[in-house]
């Protein structure tokens, strides 16, 4: 495993990371919108993707809120960025075993397998093996 990082998923994405990037001193980076994406159409102007980091090498990722609203307090993922596709595999196997999967595995249009599942204690996992 490279790193374990969480992710918030919040109506009005860019209002909030701007808020957070405020308070607690980071940087937003690597920001991604929907505009143009054909899965979020009618979507426009919503971040699928925006990070905050902080020198100390941590990051918070966030994105907006689609098709769906969040439950306060369920809307914080944890996502695992994995060195491999054998550890994809088996951690999303085992995870997903007696849970809900939310996305199947599936090859990414950023170049990386990815996937979502909640665990049966209903802890929801990103997993995301970034290829090379």
């Amino acid at each position: 495993m490279k790193k374990i990082y969480p992710h918030i998923t919040i109506e009005n994405c860019k209002e909030a990371i701007e808020f957070y990037a405020e308070v607690l001193d980071g940087q937003i980076k690597n920001t991604k919108l929907a505009d143009g994406i054909e899965m979020f159409k009618g979507h426009e102007g919503k971040y699928i993707h925006a990070e905050l980091h902080f020198p100390n090498g941590f990051v918070i990722y966030f994105n907006d809120v689609f098709g769906h609203t969040p439950i306060k307090g369920n809307n914080i993922e944890i996502g695992l960025d994995l060195e491999s596709e054998n550890e994809i595999n088996k951690i999303y196997g085992a995870l997903s075993k007696d849970g809900k999967v939310g996305m199947e595995l599936q090859t990414t249009f950023w170049n990386a397998i990815y996937g979502k599942v909640t665990d049966k204690f209903g802890i929801t996992w990103e997993l995301n093996y970034q290829k090379e």
